[in-house]
């Protein structure tokens, strides 16, 4: 099969054209948590019947058209940058039975902010102040929010809820700001959370996408194009291993002794290789209990570890 077929084409200003492959990479992410599952990718690549190029936005769509409905049975809020801050994809959410916290850019939304300025004039727009310590400096996070303004120039437009977080450090710099359209409903006592669940969504490039590049996954190296679907293939697998190992890490107490005990994720896995390289262990706690007996663990620990396996 043809290059064209299964990745991402670009013809820079050189004249020359270069073939990449592209993937979202949906997570479930939680405000003020530190790990984030893995869902299963949707890839971009050329669609039967469509002469246009694929990209991030239509994967997903097809995603949320597969997959979405075990999801907002759940109850789920998505959220995403701004890129799918516009009225169809909003839509797509609302009729999916999603809620959205959407990160809205002044920029690409001049009307929105135009009614967010007419009703700041007016005095229609809330304000919240709060101030907080964070263990080394005062900081002061002020949040605005209306209800029901435009998301495009229309009179038929969708509706939504608008939200700003602006955080100032005790000179006055500004340390932070980022806006959000949302169908959620707000008012003083979420306007907070509502902010929050926006932001939890750089979890996805932080605890997601830079863990896959920087930790170890090699999920940037070139293995090459294949025939048809190897670079799929192995990315899938690569998203695979690391809801595993999150899930590991959530749930298996030993896992979780060795994460803490070694410096890195990396080195744990590296450490594992090189056991089983040169011995076959009865079973995955066979092979945490004896490293574990490596350690010099605290006796006042609520993990009672069982007796060194025999081995041999």
């Amino acid at each position: 099969m043809p290059k064209q077929s299964f990745a991402k084409i670009a013809t820079p200003l050189n004249g020359k054209t270069s073939y990449s492959h592209t993937v979202v990479t949906p997570v479930l992410v939680k405000p003020g948590g530190d790990k984030v599952i893995s869902l299963s990718p949707e890839f971009v690549c050329p669609q039967d019947g469509l002469e246009k190029q694929d990209c991030g936005l239509n994967a997903s769509l097809r995603w949320l058209d597969s997959r979405g409905s075990r999801y907002a049975e759940l109850g789920t809020t998505v959220l995403g940058d701004d890129l799918y801050c516009h009225e169809p994809f909003c839509r797509v959410l609302l009729s999916k039975g999603f809620e959205f916290i959407l990160v809205c850019k002044p920029d690409s939304h001049k009307t929105l902010y135009e009614w967010v300025d007419d009703l700041e004039r007016n005095g229609v727009v809330k304000t919240v102040v709060r101030k907080r310590w964070t263990g080394k400096c005062h900081e002061t996070d002020t949040y605005r929010y209306v209800s029901a303004v435009p998301l495009r120039d229309a009179d038929d437009a969708l509706s939504v809820n608008w939200c700003e977080m602006t955080t100032h450090a005790a000179d006055g710099k500004v340390l932070y700001r980022n806006a959000f359209a949302t169908s959620v409903a707000v008012d003083d006592t979420n306007v907070a959370a509502v902010v929050a669940s926006g932001r939890a969504r750089w979890k996805i490039e932080n605890e997601n996408n830079n863990t896959l590049k920087t930790k170890g996954y090699h999920f940037e190296h070139n293995y090459g194009h294949g025939k048809q679907f190897l670079s799929s293939l192995l990315a899938t697998l690569i998203l695979l291993a690391y809801l595993l190992h999150t899930l590991l890490d959530l749930m298996d107490d030993k896992f979780q002794l060795l994460l803490r005990k070694l410096p890195s994720r990396r080195r744990l896995f590296d450490d594992m290789k090189a056991l089983t390289t040169y011995w076959c262990f009865d079973s995955w706690e066979h092979l945490l209990d004896f490293m574990l007996e490596g350690w010099s663990y605290d006796p006042e620990s609520p993990i009672v570890w069982p007796l060194k396996p025999e081995i041999g």
